[in-house]
């Protein structure tokens, strides 16, 4: 009788790596699948792309699991391909084909149109989501043929740019708040063109900060060796590295890392000016030890804290 094959140990794995999701996964499976190949004992991802989606799926690892969240409310920038003519169930190419019609829409419409889709808006969700109703998302009842009443929602398109047009076929820059739907966005925009539309492809290329030229694929990391995949890893500090620093002494650092607010103003007199979200450091080492909010007065307010392992 063979032993059975023994269990990987789990890692403490902390950091954030940059995925290129590929077609055919959702957010969840090619988290898990990446978590697997980095034997990480806990891990998260900041933001769902469809699974017909490719492109940019920051992955948090350990502690920066704890800073996931600027990312959920990051503004996110696509690039899609937009199908005139044809409407299906679900917006995009995954849907049944609902209705077909003649496109004969100028780029001077096009423009016009794209142009009233730019800035504040309201956009209902789709039935084809995760967005809960009673404890059960959205995409359940629409598979069971049921249509609920949805409450449109503000969201911001920042930008909204025509990269190349060659009917039936419409490429588009987006760039857009969070809760923004892109299959939404562009069944609105195929709507007012009078010809309706779906979603033929959709990559995501930049959520807040990071960028998609700096990701990998899981291909890639499948092809590495084991110990060469943790240093695909920015530090955890990546997702905090837009908002200023401040640095503090042992002391200092101490009763940070203990969650009490610090005044700062008379012993710092280089603080940044401005009250807001900033990133804390330990001179001695120049560890990271947690984001915080600066106040007025110079009072710091400790926000999430990094476990260093020293308190």
């Amino acid at each position: 009788m063979t032993n059975p094959p023994k269990k990987r140990t789990r890692l403490p794995v902390h950091g954030v790596l940059l995925l290129d999701k590929p077609v055919g996964f959702s957010s969840n499976d090619a988290l898990i699948k990446t978590k697997r190949l980095l034997n990480a004992i806990k891990a998260g991802h900041t933001g769902t792309l469809d699974p017909f989606a490719t492109g940019l799926l920051p992955l948090c690892f350990g502690e920066a699991t704890k800073f996931s969240q600027d990312l959920l409310e990051a503004d996110k920038t696509y690039i899609t391909v937009v199908h005139l003519g044809i409407t299906t169930t679900t917006g995009d190419t995954e849907g049944e084909q609902l209705e077909q019609r003649a496109v004969d829409v100028s780029i001077e419409q096009i423009r016009a149109v794209l142009a009233q889709f730019t800035g504040p808006i309201q956009q209902v969700p789709p039935m084809y989501s995760a967005l809960k109703r009673d404890g059960k998302p959205l995409y359940e009842y629409a598979r069971a043929g049921v249509t609920l009443e949805r409450e449109a929602r503000a969201v911001v398109i920042h930008a909204l740019e025509l990269l190349d047009y060659s009917a039936p076929m419409m490429t588009l820059r987006v760039k857009c708040s969070k809760g923004t739907y892109v299959r939404v966005l562009g069944e609105d925009i195929g709507a007012a063109l009078g010809c309706g539309a779906h979603l033929q492809a959709l990559r995501r290329i930049q959520v807040g900060h990071l960028q998609l030229e700096k990701s990998i694929t899981i291909e890639s990391i499948e092809a590495m060796p084991e110990a060469a995949r943790l240093e695909l890893l920015d530090p955890v500090d990546a997702l905090l590295s837009s908002f200023p620093a401040i640095t503090l002494d042992e002391a200092l650092s101490v009763r940070f890392l203990h969650g009490q607010r610090l005044a700062l103003a008379k012993l710092m007199p280089d603080l940044p000016a401005t009250p807001g979200r900033v990133r804390v450091y330990r001179a001695a080492d120049h560890q990271l030890l947690g984001s915080a909010q600066l106040q007025e007065f110079g009072i710091l307010a400790p926000e999430r804290l990094i476990q260093t392992g020293t308190h």
